[in-house]
């Protein structure tokens, strides 16, 4: 059920892609993620509520990194990136993913910011492995990092996923090999590096959601929910059924 609910996600992204445009307000795209959730039988938002979250998913634009609250003054601009976070509860099982677009023309830090940030995504999938730790996914997206100009956000985390959006264990995108929980055939895991292209600090603005960078620098975000099976992790958040596998030096989600 939780892989029906990725599946979701993942044809939602599909569809919002095109309306990622400028013009178009971060309320716009909240109402389409709602409304495209809920044509699903049995399908809700699982973010809508959730700690009292005013949103049915999550838009964080530029500096903001998670959390943003959708808004129908937030309009979007050529040279923007906005991630949207989304949450899918289905038959009392939940899934969750995020993605960051860009927004018409963007310069070649966000470029470049993006396309680290989903390189250290898949290499923190293909840790998610029976035998290893969470520390090693941790560190596999510290390898992905090292010698790109982004620094990775220490103070969120992912989390482990399944009759809620949130359960143990948490899963930072710093670690040591072999340190933290083991990982267990059957766990299911939301792995989401956060990247910063300057300051890794980070705040919380007013309306006690939105986290930006501290500096307000450009922050990308990248999520899948992802199984860990005797074959490997298996990305359920995707319309594919492979099981994922990167090589060393390359990785895609």
């Amino acid at each position: 059920m939780i892989a029906r609910g990725g599946k979701i996600i993942a044809s939602l992204f599909h569809e919002v892609a095109s309306l990622v445009i400028p013009g178009v307000s971060t309320a716009d795209l909240d109402l389409f993620c709602d409304e495209y959730i809920v044509s699903h039988d049995g399908a809700v938002p699982a973010f809508k509520g959730l700690y009292g979250f005013p949103g049915s998913v999550c838009t964080s634009v530029n500096e903001e990194v998670v959390h943003g609250i959708p808004s129908a003054s937030r309009i979007l601009v050529s040279g923007d990136i906005v991630s949207i976070d989304v949450g899918v509860r289905l038959a009392g099982w939940c899934s969750d993913s995020a993605w960051t677009f860009v927004v018409g023309e963007v310069g070649n830090k966000a470029h470049s910011l993006l396309k680290t940030t989903e390189k250290a995504l898949g290499f923190a999938i293909n840790a998610a492995r029976p035998g290893n730790h969470v520390g090693d996914i941790g560190t596999a997206v510290i390898a992905a990092v090292e010698g790109e100009d982004c620094k990775i956000v220490r103070d969120l985390v992912g989390h482990g996923v399944g009759r809620e959006v949130h359960e143990e264990p948490q899963i930072p995108n710093i670690g040591h090999p072999g340190h933290g929980p083991l990982l267990r055939e059957g766990m299911v895991l939301a792995i989401e590096p956060m990247l910063s292209a300057g300051s890794p600090e980070i705040r919380t603005l007013d309306d006690g959601w939105t986290v930006i960078t501290a500096d307000k620098a450009l922050s990308a975000h990248f999520e899948h929910t992802v199984a860990v099976t005797a074959q490997g992790p298996k990305v359920l958040t995707t319309l594919e059924s492979s099981f994922h596998a990167v090589s060393t030096t390359t990785a895609t989600a």
